[in-house]
């Protein structure tokens, strides 16, 4: 007989203020009889953050057990950044911006946990999902101690009409939007909006335009195309169009770019870390933008052996962060040297933004392996002699040769 399981003390809750993790407050309450201490991430969701600590305190929450914390920067700086040096990119399309959230959000659980002797914290994702396995993964990296509540693979509110009953009965505030089927779920920060459920549920369909929320349609953008500039510092973008500004801002200001001309939309069907597909839709309007300029520096600033390298090398970096693996020994062995690969990636990219479109139109940096002299179609003075070409070939074509001389042997006899 397994032993009962250990009730909390105090747990830290994950908490939006919205109808769902409002209702994990007062169930975790109510099952556990736990002291509950509330921490809402602005990572840059376009949200107003005030109303989660108003409806904290409405459930019983006491102020000293409410965080609210601004989490731009530091979501951009040490999280965003690092996987935009690998130009990472799951299955070939999805720039992870869901993703990439969930490590952030569990290290301040965790920490927020340490600083107020919680033994527990709590957060709500369905056991359906990848965000209860990112959670999870690294809330255990970083205490292997910790225990990590999930309801919604606990409770018996598994309709939403149970979860409304349950929420009109303990005083629990419901908009009236939330009492017909809500038509999608949506998940944002400052590097994506995640759309997902109900009227994408079927991938034959195509998703309605009142989807999108963070970009014009491409076809109603402006018909004028507009240039700028991003320049960079070991990998990681400094300014736009000549000013210096701070990861978050540069960020925020791509997406009012993108926003403007209908740049980064995805219709993806993805294959979850859990084993099933799922259909979303996303939009990642600055984080297209800065993945194209990004692109365009290396591709004077990288040598060609350390890029090849590092291309291989990204879809496993990317599914690591996909599948909830920030806070792994092998992610951060290959965060390290994707960095030293980004050792002279300094330079300035110039883009023009038509339409749904980012296209590089010109790169330049003082740390450039491109060489005028070697590669042009003039005179070059001496620069490359076109004759050591030939020994080139004939090396590399000998065990071809060989090859091919065996075959044919074999074939006649």
């Amino acid at each position: 007989m397994s032993a009962p399981k250990r009730a909390p003390k105090k747990v830290v809750l994950a908490y939006s203020g919205g109808l769902d993790t409002s209702i994990i407050l007062k169930w975790l309450k109510t099952e556990y009889d736990c002291e509950v201490v509330t921490f809402t991430a602005d990572l840059g969701q376009g949200e107003e953050l005030e109303p989660a600590r108003e409806k904290a305190l409405l459930l019983g929450i006491a102020p000293e057990n409410i965080y609210i914390e601004d989490l731009r920067e530091e979501f951009v700086r040490d999280f965003v950044f690092p996987m935009f040096r690998a130009n990472a990119v799951y299955e070939g399309l999805y720039l992870l911006g869901t993703s990439i959230a969930r490590p952030l959000i569990s290290k301040r659980l965790v920490e927020i946990a340490a600083m107020t002797g919680a033994d527990a914290v709590a957060h709500g994702a369905t056991g359906k999902g990848n965000d209860q396995v990112r959670f999870e993964l690294s809330a255990y990296a970083l205490n292997p101690d910790i225990k990590v509540i999930a309801p919604w693979r606990e409770w018996d509110l598994t309709s939403r009409t149970r979860l409304l009953e349950f929420a009109e009965a303990n005083q629990i505030p419901i908009a009236k939007d939330k009492r017909g089927e809500a038509p999608f779920s949506v998940d944002a920060n400052l590097l994506h909006t995640s759309s997902e459920g109900k009227v994408l549920e079927n991938p034959a369909d195509e998703a309605p335009d009142y989807v999108y929320q963070r970009t014009v349609n491409p076809e109603d953008a402006p018909d004028t195309p507009e240039v700028i500039e991003i320049t960079f510092e070991k990998g990681d973008a400094v300014a736009i169009n000549g000013v210096a500004l701070s990861p978050a801002t540069i960020l925020t200001q791509l997406n009012d770019y993108g926003r403007k001309h209908g740049i980064g939309r995805l219709d993806f069907v993805e294959n979850r870390f859990v084993g099933m597909k799922s259909r979303g839709v996303y939009e990642t309007p600055g984080g297209t933008i800065l993945l194209e300029a990004h692109r365009g520096i290396e591709q004077i600033t990288l040598d060609s052996g350390a890029g090849h390298l590092k291309d291989s090398l990204m879809p496993r970096y990317a599914e690591l962060i996909y599948n909830g693996f920030w806070f792994s020994p092998e992610r951060e062995m290959l965060q390290a040297l994707i960095d030293k690969s980004q050792e002279h990636v300094s330079g300035t990219v110039r883009l023009k933004l038509y339409k749904g479109h980012v296209r590089t139109i010109g790169r330049w940096s003082d740390h450039s392996l491109y060489s005028e002299a070697h590669v042009t179609f003039e005179e070059d003075a001496g620069a490359y002699d076109q004759k050591d070409a030939a020994g080139f070939i004939q090396l590399n074509a000998l065990r071809l040769k060989l090859l091919a001389a065996r075959n044919r042997r074999l074939k006649k006899g």
